[in-house]
């Protein structure tokens, strides 16, 4: 850090959400983690041997949560207590408090005199808009017991509203949710998901194959990228694991490809030769697709989301407007026609570097505590 936060700003206490692995929101934590190197890092539960080292190696205060029995991979089911459980933590004696939110760390309740800053990656998406994709009308618990508690995360995640000072939001889309939701403005700052200095290496394509990189969940639409390349002369390399995997496999056709999870270097060699990624889903951000396009590989994106900040049409990818197979086959022929240049692909990818989000996040940091303390 430099200038005003490194003079000014000594004592930092950073919040996350939970600690149980290396996702797109434990990006940024390490980030933030870097820009502050003495901060403490507080978390409702933390399953030890889950996240990096850089993580790991701070000092960590867990909330009850992390006592409670089958926390490791039955902690969701404590939702409801998540607001007992931030709202405990005690901020007494820092200079600032830096949440990184995408459900219940941003309402932690601060002292007076202590600004409040929350990068906050989505609204809590089990009791806002993709409710129904979490919890479907089945069974009786989810008709008779899960409405009861979600009515009442609502009212707390509004009401928690306020006890933020400055928002972040890691895109325009989720930024005008912070807005719907909450009354809040949010300025944008982007993850970092490129090392600085990333030279995108001169474009290929050589391979015979499109490319999915996904979770196996249903609102991440992989059925649709399926069903896409049904009949296409084409290949689809689907790279990842989750409970759809079964289902997804034995509705597909011979010239679609599991890899299951996939390691990192066949990752990369994928990125390198795919003729395209497909990216059907509706995302807050989407670190993958910025990603590929790091390694010359086009996106054949859903043209909603984050997608229409991270991609860049006719440069960089393709947009497809309707959520079908039909959209996204459409899509593939015209990715066929394009001849794309590696330089676009380079200027894109310079806006969510690592030294990108350090520098903007630095200028939010300072603009809201110059506001705080007028």
């Amino acid at each position: 850090m430099a200038g005003v936060l490194e003079s000014k700003i000594k004592h930092v206490a950073v919040v996350h959400d939970w600690l149980t692995g290396m996702r797109g929101g434990e990006v940024v934590l390490e980030a933030i983690l870097d820009m502050f190197p003495d901060a403490d890092l507080y978390t409702l539960l933390y399953n030890r041997g889950s996240v990096s080292r850089k993580i790991s190696e701070r000092k960590i205060y867990t909330s009850f949560i992390d006592h409670l029995p089958f926390k490791k991979s039955k902690y969701r089911h404590y939702l409801p207590l998540f607001p007992a459980a931030v709202e405990k933590f005690d901020f007494h004696g820092y200079d600032l408090v830096i949440s990184s939110s995408h459900c219940a760390a941003r309402g932690v309740i601060v002292p007076p005199g202590i600004p409040h800053i929350s990068f906050f990656h989505s609204p809590m998406r089990y009791v806002w808009d993709m409710y129904h994709d979490y919890f479907p009308d089945k069974g009786i618990v989810n008709r008779a017991i899960i409405p009861f508690f979600a009515n009442y995360l609502r009212m707390w995640d509004v009401s928690a509203a306020p006890s933020v000072d400055g928002y972040v939001s890691n895109s325009k889309f989720v930024g005008m949710r912070i807005r719907r939701f909450y009354g809040k403005e949010a300025h944008v700052v982007f993850p970092p998901c490129i090392e600085d200095h990333r030279q995108v290496p001169a474009i290929s394509r050589s391979g015979d194959f499109y490319l999915v990189v996904s979770a196996m969940v249903p609102y991440k639409r992989v059925d649709l990228a399926v069903e896409a390349f049904r009949g296409l002369d084409v290949k689809l390399v689907i790279a990842g694991d989750g409970p759809e995997l079964k289902k997804l496999k034995k509705n597909a056709p011979e010239n679609v490809e599991f890899t299951g999870k996939c390691p990192r270097e066949s990752l990369e060699k994928y990125y390198s030769t795919a003729r395209g990624l497909i990216f059907p889903g509706l995302e807050d951000f989407g670190i993958v697709p910025v990603e590929a396009q790091s390694f010359g590989c086009p996106v054949i994106a859903y043209a909603k989301g984050g997608a229409l900040e991270t991609v860049v049409n006719g440069k960089t990818g393709v947009y497809f407007y309707e959520q079908t197979a039909d959209a996204i086959r459409e899509g593939v022929l015209k990715n066929e026609k394009i001849k794309y240049s590696r330089k676009d692909f380079q200027k894109n990818i310079s806006r969510f570097t690592y030294g990108a989000f350090r520098k903007n996040f630095s200028k939010e940091i300072e603009l809201m505590l110059r506001e705080y303390r007028n």
